[in-house]
This record gives structure tokens, sequence and C-alpha cells, in this order.
């Protein structure tokens, strides 16, 4: 990807530098920071105010970490920042390793980078850094498809890259229109280059455009703003999270770390009650050549939780397990699709194509098929992800608490029901968000959703001398996992309109015939003809599905959101998820775009 040159990395592709000879960290500070006055700006932020900037190549992230530190340095404790950034071609984890050890200085903050730098996907990117007061949205794609696809407004932008001659796809007159319906009122813009035809280009776009200053042996740079008055954003204080499982304990988590006080209910004594209860889940995601708006949205949650993961859940060997996942083509059709995504270009940390050799290899046991292998894949115990989710100081959590009624009023929205010692109960809040099951058709506002119940059976499958090979999740028609506990986890049926949670041994069955598709010798070294399928363990529990499988996400009515539907992809979209319904609630930066925003949508909504 580049080059070292004199010290300093140099990009083979676009025969330039990535910043100045002189002082990589002084010129971003002198043309980004100071070029935007976001000292000034950011000192002068009020009680929970977000500011938002976008950048047009996130290149070596050195903007990105110049401006976290400054914002660390110098705003206020209770705001937040919101950074947008394109990048085609993003740097390798050891490439960006290099650069970034250019500048001790910044090792704190490059060290938080790094460690989600090995979670980005192609496509958009959300990670949230310093208890969330920090937010990067990163898109890995070409910068004119992704300004498109904004939903917010920019405060600031950071128009960077490599120079107009060498790389003009950055800096054509659509992106300079793009930037222009993305942004605020009053925004502003810097950016080291003079060029006369990005500075034309951004006074017909409509900046107000001058020249100051460059920086080191560059005379002259360009700054500029929007004529205008930003509007006055609303400010959420408060708000109401119906629902104790994984999707509420996201949502609850996103909104306190933007600072809202939350008040999360749960009808059962605990929260992970129902379908997040299971004693373990698998982080799978079945992917398709297609990318349409639901693979979009997969692809984006699949990286976002990995990421939450690592800093809610960490991999400790006890409540979280990273220990990939390989997606067998065990039949025709599995064979087909494996093919098709196989030949995209996907980074090798995300996935790749294994023959049955290597598969073999990297479950531990004999394999007949390959497949695809997800390095990242693991499983986790689905209750301590919402416990993890659900400790914060801004979050009260309300079990036993039984939500009968929603309606609106002059405040938001009013909230009753009866407490766990069945006594009336009643709350308000500015904003409620609703992410329980199939049940949620009780309420009034929400009773036409298309939500049905689902029922599935895992088994609870004893080890064995053989199986205790396994090292990874490996999926055909069912999954199996690792043992822990002397225990593999295999499932899962999968029963529409089943309303029911007793343990079945007919699921048990059907769950043991799976393992044939899995691996023959596996299936004879655990005896499963002669297992007593009504002395198997398990768990059966219902989940909320929606047909097309895209879940409810988003706003229903002014000031009340849902997260639903998320049936078997929960562990995956509930936390990505809860960030969207945050940011469209506190009117900020939305994680995803605008398309998938609005499939998501339980009121479709057209965005232009």
């Amino acid at each position: 990807m580049f080059n070292w040159q004199d010290g300093q990395p140099f990009s083979r592709r676009f025969s330039d530098i990535y910043f100045s000879n002189d002082s990589g960290l002084e010129e971003k500070r002198h043309v980004f920071l100071q070029g935007n006055q976001l000292a000034e700006r950011f000192t002068s932020l009020s009680n929970g105010e977000c500011f938002a900037i976008g950048e047009t190549g996130f290149g070596s992230g050195l903007n990105f970490l110049c401006t976290w530190q400054l914002f660390d340095e110098v705003a206020p404790s209770n705001s937040s920042l919101d950074f947008f950034s394109v990048e085609k071609f993003p740097l390798d984890e050891n490439e960006l390793a290099d650069v970034l050890a250019l500048w001790p200085l910044l090792r704190q903050y490059a060290d938080e980078l790094l460690a989600r730098w090995r979670r980005r996907i192609p496509g958009w990117n959300r990670w949230s850094f310093a208890a969330g007061k920090i937010r990067l949205t990163l898109v890995i794609g070409d910068v004119a498809d992704a300004l498109t696809e904004i939903s917010g407004g920019i405060d600031a932008w950071f128009l960077d890259g490599f120079s107009p001659a060498r790389n003009p796809e950055m800096w054509t007159q659509t992106v300079f229109d793009s930037i222009v319906r993305v942004s605020w009122p009053d925004a502003s813009f810097a950016t080291y280059t003079c060029a006369g035809r990005v500075r034309r280009g951004l006074q017909q776009a409509g900046f107000q455009v001058r020249k100051s200053p460059g920086f080191g042996h560059k005379r002259e740079m360009l700054q500029g703003y929007l004529p205008g008055s930003p509007p006055v954003r609303a400010k959420v204080t408060k708000a109401i999270v119906i629902g104790g499982g994984v999707a509420g304990c996201a949502v609850a988590s996103s909104l306190a770390m933007r600072g809202v006080s939350v008040t999360l209910i749960e009808s059962a004594p605990a929260l992970a009650a129902a379908a997040s209860g299971n004693p373990r889940g698998i982080l799978h995601i079945r992917l398709s050549a297609g990318m349409d708006s639901f693979q979009r949205f997969l692809l984006a949650s699949y990286g976002h939780a990995l990421a939450l993961l690592d800093e809610k859940l960490p991999i400790d060997g006890i409540a979280r397990v990273e220990c990939g996942e390989l997606q067998l083509a065990f039949s025709g059709r599995e064979a087909k699709r494996i093919d098709r995504l196989a030949q995209l270009d996907w980074p090798s940390h995300v996935l790749r194509r294994v023959d049955a050799a290597e598969a073999s290899r990297l479950a531990g046991i004999e394999l007949v098929h390959g497949g695809l292998w997800f390095p990242a894949g693991g499983w986790l115990v689905p209750p301590q992800m919402c416990a993890a989710l659900a400790a914060h100081s801004a979050i009260v959590q309300r079990t036993g608490y039984c939500v009968e009624s929603l309606a609106a009023v002059e405040s938001g929205w009013r909230v009753e029901g009866k407490d766990k010692r069945q006594q009336p109960w009643s709350d308000e809040a500015q904003v409620v968000v609703v992410c329980t099951g199939y049940q949620v058709k009780s309420f009034t506002p929400l009773s036409h959703l298309p939500l049905m119940p689902v029922r599935g059976q895992i088994t609870l499958l004893p080890a064995t001398p053989y199986s205790e090979n396994l090292r990874a999740i490996v999926s055909a028609s069912g999954y199996l996992a690792p043992s822990a506990g002397e225990l593999h986890v295999l499932g899962a049926t999968h029963d529409f309109n089943d309303e029911a949670v007793d343990l079945r041994a007919a699921d048990h069955a059907e769950n043991l015939s799976k393992l044939a598709d899995i691996s023959p010798t596996l299936a004879k070294s655990m005896n499963i003809d002669s297992l007593n399928v009504e002395q198997l363990k398990g768990r059966a529990s219902v989940r909320a599905s929606v047909p097309g499988a895209m879940p409810l996400v988003g706003e229903l009515l002014p000031g009340l959101y849902t997260s639903l539907g998320h049936g078997t992809r929960g562990l995956i979209t509930a936390g990505l998820s809860g960030e969207l319904v945050a940011a469209m609630a506190c009117g900020q930066l939305s994680p995803l775009p605008f398309k998938v925003v609005n499939a998501l949508a339980p009121v479709p909504k057209i965005v232009g």
C-alpha cells in the first residue's frame, strides 16, 4: 500500500505523501483543527451537545486522533463527538501501527483505534471510544457513494485526501454538492489545497471560501463556511426502554452513553429471561453475494458487534470465546452461496474460503466439506452480555415490572402497568423504546406490526473424547459449538407460530439429526443413535420474527421507537440497532446509510 521515504509513509497508489515532511502532526492541527476553529467551538459546547465532523480521507487516522485529543482536552465532559470519515483503500493492521508509531504523544488514542481496526468490515463501521463520548463512523468505500448516504448534519469538514491532481475522484463537484447537502448551516471546512477548481467547486456548492496561510512550505490553504444559522437541536434527557433482553439492553446502553437517563423495564424477575437467556449463543452471520440493504445491515452489525463485545465483554474463555466459525458447503445450495460469496474481495480477517482439509485442521475434527472460515466467530453467554450492557450509572433497572399501556402525552410518552408487588405504576419520558418480543402487539400503537413468534430449542450434548477435539463452531443445517463444562451446544429448531417453551424430545432428536451434515465421523463418535433423547438437557425460547427477516428498528411515532424482530440474529444485530435508535432519538449522525435506515424503519420513510 505504501513505501517509506525519508522516514515518512508514501502512497504507491497515488504517488503522494500522507502528511507533511516538516511535521505531519502540526500540519494536521494547523490545517484542520485551527482551520475549523475547533478549540473554541469544542470549548463552547453546552450540556449534552454533540459536535459532528466529516472527513473525506481517513488515511492513517491522524486527523481523527488529533481531533479526539483536542476534544478530550477542552470539551465539556458531558458533550460528545461524532467523526464521520471515508477511506477507499484502508491500511492493514501492521501498516497502520507502523505509521501511528511515529506519534508517541498520541499513543493512548492510537492503541484504542488499533484495537478496533481489526474489526473493520467493508462498508459502514461504527466504533465508540472513551465510554461512548467519541463515536467514529468509518465508511470503507467510495467517497462519492458514502456522502450521498449520510443521515444527519455535519458541523465541520476536513477535506483531506491525496492531491487533486493525483486523486481527482475525491475532489469532484458531486462530492462538494453532497458535502453541502449533509451540512448544517454555518458548517465550516478546511483543506490544505488551494487548487483553483477546488475553490471554485466549493463556492459553486454554496460555501463562502477564503485563502489563509498554509503550513510549512505551503504558502496558502482554503477555509470556508456555509451561510446561515444552525437550527436549535432538541436534547433528550430521559428515556424508557421496555424489554430487558439483548435488544433492550443495547438501546439502553447507547442512550446512557449519550448522557440520557434511562429506565430499563423488564417484566421477568431478571434481565435476559426470555429469548436472550440461553446458556450460550453463537456469533453467526449468513451472508450472500448480493449486497442489498439487509446484507449491508448484517455486515455492519457484525463488525459493530465484535467491537462492542471487545469493549463490554472481553474474551475470557468463560463468558466469551473467539474460536472462529466454519460454515460448511454441505449441500448444493450452500456450495453455490459460498462459491458466489468467496469470489468477492473479502479481507481475510472477515472471511476466507477453505477446503475440507483446512476446515478439518481449523475445527480439530474430520470434516467432509470445506466452506467459509470466519476467524472472529465465537460464542458468548447472552445473559452476561445483557448485564454488561446494562451496567451503567445512568440506567435504572426495573425488573418484575409489567407494562400494560403506552400513551402519548405532552412531555412525550406515558407508560403504565404493575410493579413486582402488583401495584399500579407509571412513568413518563421524552422517548420510549419498545424492545419486547412478539407480545408487543398488545400495545395499541404497535398492534399492526407484522411480528410472529418463532420457537427454538437448543440441545446440551455431553462431550465425548473425540468431540472434545472440536476447536471451532461448525455450522451446516444446524450448528455445534466446542464443549464448555463437558457440554456442547447443538441447535437449533425453528418453529413458526409456536409459543410454548416446554423441552421436547422430538426437538432434541431433530437437532441430533443435523450432526451428520456437520461431520459423519463426529456423529458416529457421539453415538447419537443410542442416546436417550428424553434425558438430554436443553432450553427452549420464543423469538419474534418479521417477514423478510429485516428487524423493525427506528421511529414509529414521534418519540416512540422500536428495536424488534431480531429473530435468531439478535446477538449480531441488536448492538448496532441500539446505536441507530439512540442516534435518531438524539438527532445525531446515523451509524448506517439512509437506504438501510429506511429498510429497517417500522414506518418506511423516503430519505433523499
